[in-house]
């Protein structure tokens, strides 16, 4: 499934003509995406569970999108039966004095997940080719210099043992602006609303084409992006979870020979 949503290493890419709404990918709706989640649960756990054992290779997904694109509520539902000692979260938020006082992979570096861990970026280095960019922190002369820094980064680590996953997750300007409104009625959801979203909204445009430079330069062969519909959170679920097990039955961890156990006896 991975080649329908991956975008072609050096190839032209436009996410304005992405249909954030498809679902073609899975016939029966809802109810299938349901079912395949339910199922690719047990298959997940087991992946893990080898690559855990193994503890050689580990494998980064990467998740980027627009406010209430559903970052958060991918990794709640897709790694919801993985075993924690072998995930790594992180969230990355503007960058603290600290972080400032590096380069801009610093903090992302020391994030990186270890052998045999899955880690997992709610956000990522790629704030700073797009909100850096759309919010001009930086000049241009320096964000345009980071696209060849990340394709760099990005091939040490698969040369490390690191398999990295890039999800852009899609949704519509109507779609953003009904979570929104959905999160300002709902007690529960209101505090993830921030008024920075809104003025973020209003240079949608300066970010469909900052997603789309930052996609096109940097998609590789060793670290591609997949863009993934996300207007309906059953597909976007069910499409990671999807790319996860691919990846990781690709990647074929195997559990450890175990030790000699020979003339070992328990009482």
């Amino acid at each position: 499934m991975r080649e329908v949503w991956s975008v072609k290493p050096g190839s032209k890419f436009d996410i304005a003509g992405v249909d954030s709404g498809d679902t073609s990918a899975l016939k029966g709706g809802r109810r299938a995406a349901t079912a395949a989640l339910a199922g690719d649960v047990p298959a997940l756990v087991e992946l893990q569970t080898r690559l855990w054992a193994e503890s050689r290779r580990s494998l980064l997904l990467v998740l980027q999108g627009t406010d209430a694109s559903g970052k958060d509520g991918t990794i709640a539902h897709v790694f919801s039966g993985v075993n924690p000692q072998g995930t790594r979260v992180t969230s990355f938020k503007p960058p603290t004095l600290e972080e400032l006082a590096h380069d801009f992979l610093w903090r992302v570096h020391r994030a990186m997940p270890r052998a045999g861990e899955i880690g997992i970026f709610n956000r990522s280095h790629y704030e700073d080719v797009l909100v850096a960019r759309v919010r001009k922190l930086v000049p241009k002369q320096v964000w345009k210099k980071r696209y060849g820094d990340i394709n760099a980064f990005e091939s040490l680590l698969t040369q490390g043992g690191t398999t990295i996953i890039k999800c852009c997750l899609l949704i519509s300007k109507d779609e953003q602006r009904r979570r929104f409104e959905e999160r300002l009625k709902d007690p529960q959801k209101r505090w993830k609303f921030q008024r920075g979203d809104i003025e973020d909204r209003a240079l949608w445009k300066d970010y469909q084409a900052a997603y789309s430079e930052a996609i096109e330069r940097t998609s590789t062969r060793e670290a591609p992006w997949y863009v993934i519909p996300a207007d309906h959170k059953w597909y976007r679920n069910w499409a990671v979870s999807r790319l996860l097990i691919e990846t990781l039955a690709e990647m074929d961890p195997k559990y450890p020979d175990p030790p000699d156990l020979a003339g070992i006896t328990i009482t």
